[in-house]
């Protein structure tokens, strides 16, 4: 398949949340098809530092660059607990700053919980999903069978579950399913998305808000409240969100809008130019092609030119 590929995605997953490359192969990929930067930015998990490959212990960085890819180092953070896809990109922390390790453990534990919940729910309601036997449990693309740390699992992994008996077409709209169902929509406690900033910035950071048209356009809290996604993310910047996630692949989302990728890019442009430091993009690679998924977003659909990547570098990987 002939795609057109940026020189730079800043927004990747690995097997260390729900995507389906691991650290290597992503570095591997990219070097295939052209990339010249990856971000890896799995969903509230530092990023690796070193890989095992022949048993030995490699740094990530100097086995990429010898491929010719440059490797940024990021941690999507999953924030709100009553909002859907307000995902903060934090780029250039300190990964051992304490508050951050405090925050990896909460997340994790917070997320075990809930997904467990999930499939009980799922379950009752006559949509059996096993967590032991469906989720954690799982066949990889060698058709061997493999086992979750239940610390490590993802929604994706029950929407996939979800999608594999039946209950749905695809997991984006198993996921849907979930999503719009009030019984089914387990809530995790999840940072706020202002702590998630001044976080970052504490561990000496860049917060980029990631897929910012994937939040509601009007956003209804269970006290009462009500806000725009205007008017959410202008508080985000009054924090300090420094860039936005501008090049997106919307149309193989969850997106509910009518605009094309080409139009949603260009209106975050236009709205937040002079808003925020800088903007980027990324392709929310998952490798999800290795699944047989149809329409998998590919490593390098979204992104930014070398250029673009040069002229922020600081805010992304420091000086």
């Amino acid at each position: 398949m002939d795609i057109q590929r940026y020189a730079c995605d800043l927004h990747c997953h690995t097997t260390r949340s729900d995507g389906n490359d691991s650290p290597i192969e992503l570095i591997e990929h990219a070097a295939e098809v052209g990339v010249q930067v990856v971000a890896i930015t799995d969903h509230d998990i530092p990023p690796p530092l070193w890989e095992e490959i022949d048993g030995r212990e490699v740094d990530l960085r100097v086995f990429a660059g010898r491929r010719g890819v440059q490797v940024v180092l990021g941690y999507e953070f999953s924030c709100d607990t009553y909002v859907d896809d307000v995902h903060i990109l934090g780029y250039n922390l300190d990964w051992n700053h304490p508050q951050l390790i405090e925050e990896v453990a909460r997340a994790r534990s917070s997320k075990t919980e809930a997904y467990r919940r999930l499939c009980e729910v799922l379950t009752s309601k006559g949509l059996a999903v096993d967590f032991e036997k469906d989720v954690l449990e799982y066949v990889d693309e060698n058709n061997e069978k493999k086992y979750r740390n239940p610390d490590e699992v993802e929604r994706k992994h029950i929407f996939e579950a979800m999608a594999r008996k039946g209950y749905a077409p695809s997991w984006q709209k198993a996921k849907l399913l979930v999503r719009d169902d009030p019984e089914l929509n387990i809530k995790r406690r999840k940072i706020d998305p202002l702590a998630a900033i001044d976080l970052i910035k504490a561990c000496g950071g860049t917060a980029v808000l990631a897929h910012p048209l994937l939040i509601d356009e009007v956003i209804h809290y269970p006290d009462g409240r009500s806000l725009t996604r205007a008017e959410y993310i202008a508080r985000l910047i009054l924090r300090g969100l420094d860039g936005m996630e501008a090049c997106y692949p919307y149309s193989k989302t969850s997106y509910k809008g009518s605009w094309s990728d080409a139009q949603a890019e260009a209106y975050i442009r236009q709205e937040y130019k002079g808003k925020v430091k800088f903007f980027t993009g990324g392709s929310d690679y998952h490798a999800d092609g290795r699944k047989g998924i149809a329409n998998p977003r590919h490593l390098g659909e979204a992104g930014i030119s070398l250029e673009q990547f040069v002229a922020i570098s600081e805010y992304l990987v420091g000086r």
